[in-house]
């Protein structure tokens, strides 16, 4: 059965403009970023986050893309999904990695990723910037930098979406 799927300012009072969100989050990551931090967004809306901050703070090479299929504690009911795979096109021993994410929920996909990224190496530091935390944590997570925090329905979940010209908006979608 499909899930309706509204603009995330038509549901309730909650009104996100993603774009305005953006530059939020580009304010905070350009005042976390080191000489050393290498950006990794996770698969889908993380990843397009991290790859928009990239060509906007003017860094060299892609950033980096981290899938949690892996090592979800749900693979089971899960799958693999058909989202991106981990693509680290950086050394991340000794790196300061800064994942990033579009919607910080329950902790457990950031759980997930923060195994796959170890995988790859042992960095001097990870830190977790997000557009939006939703509350709702059921693992010890929390981002070093929210643009917006937000408290949604449990039966409610917010999604970062991408049009053709590369802007954000949120959807909401009802389960």
């Amino acid at each position: 059965m499909s899930q309706p799927s509204h603009p995330a300012s038509s549901v309730g009072a909650l009104a996100l403009d993603a774009e305005a969100l953006y530059r939020e989050l580009l304010r905070g990551v350009r005042s976390m970023r080191t000489p050393t931090t290498r950006l990794a967004g996770i698969a889908s809306g993380g990843a397009w986050l991290a790859e928009r901050l990239q060509k906007d703070l003017g860094l060299d090479g892609p950033a980096g893309v981290l899938s949690s299929v892996m090592h979800r504690d749900d693979f089971a009911q899960r799958g693999l999904s058909a989202s991106a795979q981990t693509a680290l096109p950086f050394d991340v021993n000794g790196a300061d990695v800064l994942v990033l994410d579009d919607v910080l929920y329950t902790g457990r996909t950031i759980r997930a990723v923060l195994n796959e990224l170890f995988d790859y190496g042992r960095p001097a530091s990870v830190r977790l910037a997000v557009l939006v935390d939703r509350g709702g944590r059921e693992l010890p997570v929390q981002a070093d930098f929210a643009a917006a925090r937000v408290a949604l329905p449990a039966a409610q979940s917010l999604a970062l979406a991408r049009d053709d010209s590369g802007n954000f908006q949120f959807q909401v979608k009802e389960a």
